[in-house]
């Protein structure tokens, strides 16, 4: 038992770095937050609640993964390297491929409330 609440902790101690450390992460979280409560302003059904939840944590995810990637990059070297830059770069691109699928999903969903409270 004393193993799992350990890495629990570890896990715990990684999500806290990557709040702390990259700024993304903070605004990914926070524009996250400000859209949930918007969906329950608006009093979006469960199943829409559950498609922006998901989109949502993809993004933070792809962002950890991202993260996780950058740092043993540069663990592993500090020369500038094609290999290296493309790995992160790569990295990046799901990040942002996440982040198009959370705006598509958050339109879709909040679009046509939002579209009927100010017609």
């Amino acid at each position: 038992m004393q193993n799992v609440l350990y890495s629990f902790k570890n896990a715990f101690r990684g999500l806290r770095y990557c709040f702390y450390t990259q700024r993304n992460m903070l605004v990914h979280a926070i524009v996250g937050a400000l859209v949930i409560i918007i969906a329950f302003l608006l009093r979006v059904p469960l199943t829409g609640m559950l498609f922006l939840l998901t989109a949502i944590v993809l993004v933070i995810i792809t962002e950890i993964l991202n993260t996780a990637l950058e740092l043993s990059i540069d663990l592993f070297t500090k020369e500038r390297n094609h290999l290296a830059h493309n790995a992160k770069d790569t990295a990046a691109g799901a990040v942002l491929l996440a982040s198009l699928f959370a705006v598509v999903v958050g339109l879709c969903i909040l679009g046509p409330p939002l579209w009927n409270l100010f017609k």
